[in-house]
């Protein structure tokens, strides 16, 4: 079969490749080959799919279905490998080979088309933040995974950079850098967090009913893992008459049953939906940022 892209996927790498970057050219080649090594049987390419990587619904010799998921290098699919293996299956989906090929994982088939998204409203964020909390543990001795101060570092310092956020975003940027030296002057015990977790990244499984994918994993404070869910069905909130106080009570509902510090939430919350804001304005996703950026700005 044929391992062509999806569109979603070869936009949003097309805002992030470096000059010269032939991953997305060679990926047919690496996912025949893959598969081949593995002696699969391909089924389709997942549809719309990920943003940073392929995932291909394949089965095993025996006819056990599986995923295949290649990534390339800047989209730490061996960080994601590391955290996957440490949460063994508790509240993320399995790794379902152990020996380890750069940029290739095998994992166990969820349901791809069934997200906690399909949920109520409530009922998907009460789900997704029960997935979440499971994956909330110690990280393991000597950790490879980035910190939260060693990744929002960087972030911020494109963001003290970013004329392109335009003036009138100055002031929430001030405000969200504020925010992040605060929440790291006195951070609260480290876990190790999902680190782009959102309803989208909660699948419908067999084992369990609902299990976590996709992991950008991260070492940190809660409230940083939390603070992306806040955000979720943004432009449902912004088409709200009343979104600021709907997202003041999400913040407060989610702080209290997930025990999180209803502040240290709030500022991470501004801290990343600004983040994003002024990325998406970087890279000409205009109508993003401008969600983005009035949703902080109720924060």
């Amino acid at each position: 079969m044929a391992f062509e892209p999806p569109r979603r996927l070869v936009r949003a790498l097309g805002e992030t490749a470096p000059d010269g970057d032939d991953w997305l050219e060679k990926l047919p080649e690496a996912a025949e080959r893959a598969v081949a090594l593995r002696e699969l049987t391909a089924e389709r390419v997942q549809v719309p799919g990920g943003r940073s990587s392929l995932v291909v619904l394949v089965r095993a010799a025996g006819g056990t279905p599986a995923v295949l998921k290649l990534a390339p290098r800047r989209a730490r699919p061996e960080s994601e490998r590391a955290a996957l293996s440490h949460w063994g299956g508790l509240g993320a989906v399995q790794l379902l080979e152990a020996e380890a090929e750069e940029g290739v994982l095998l994992l166990e088939r969820l349901h791809p088309d069934v997200s906690v998204r399909s949920l109520p409203e409530a009922k998907a964020l009460l789900e997704a933040a029960g997935t979440l909390r499971r994956l909330w543990v110690e990280p393991p001795a000597g950790h490879p995974f980035e910190t939260v101060a060693e990744r929002t570092g960087r972030q911020a310092e494109v963001m003290r950079a970013g004329a392109v956020a335009g003036p009138e975003v100055a002031p929430l940027v001030d405000a969200a850098l504020a925010a992040r030296e605060e929440l790291l002057a006195a951070p609260p015990e480290a876990r190790l967090l999902h680190g782009t977790f959102r309803q989208s990244k909660v699948l419908a499984g067999d084992r369990m009913p609902w299990l976590a994918v996709g992991p950008d994993p991260v070492v940190g404070e809660s409230a940083f893992d939390l603070a992306r869910l806040v955000r979720d069905r943004v432009e449902d909130l912004i088409a709200q008459p009343s979104g600021a106080s709907t997202t003041r009570r999400r913040v407060k509902r989610l702080a209290e049953s997930l025990e999180v510090d209803q502040e240290r939430l709030r500022g991470w919350t501004l801290f990343r939906a600004v983040e994003s804001g002024v990325r998406a304005r970087r890279v000409g996703r205009e109508q993003d940022a401008e969600l983005l950026l009035e949703f902080a700005s109720w924060l």
